[in-house]
């Protein structure tokens, strides 16, 4: 499963991680935290994103992960639109036979999709509000 959506659900990613031959499901969920390094006072950040781009770049990342690791099921979602403190972001999941491939597929998964899926963070403090991210 890989989408970009207005809310995250914790339910249906872990559901779509589900497979009789996993034993190991490791999830990531990033969230809005009230601070950024140097800076308190975050209410909110606004995510916007080249859609039909993001995704393409996260079905590579996906093809590149599945590659490197035996991934029985991967879910990849990031959220667009307005994200208040302690919301959820993006979810990024894998399911595999044995947990090591797990751990490292999914941190493979979220560092890739970091660097590379145009998607722009807009953080909003009490006194300015900042653009983030300006990649690629």
């Amino acid at each position: 499963m890989i989408k970009l959506v207005k809310e995250i659900d914790l339910n249906e990613a872990y559901a779509a991680l589900q497979h009789e031959e996993a034993g190991g499901i490791s999830l990531f969920i990033g969230t809005v935290r009230n601070h950024t390094p140097g800076k308190s006072g975050v209410m909110q950040l606004d995510f916007e994103g080249y859609e039909p781009m993001a995704l393409k770049e996260m079905e590579k990342i996906a093809s590149e992960a599945r590659n490197k690791w035996p991934i029985k099921q991967l879910v990849m979602i990031h959220a667009l639109g307005e994200k208040k403190v302690g919301e959820s972001v993006v979810l990024i999941g894998t399911s595999t036979a044995h947990r090591s491939d797990s751990f490292a597929s999914c941190r493979f998964l979220i560092d890739e999709l970091k660097n590379s899926v145009p998607i722009w963070k807009k953080e909003h403090f009490e006194d300015q509000t900042v653009w983030v991210n300006a990649h690629p």
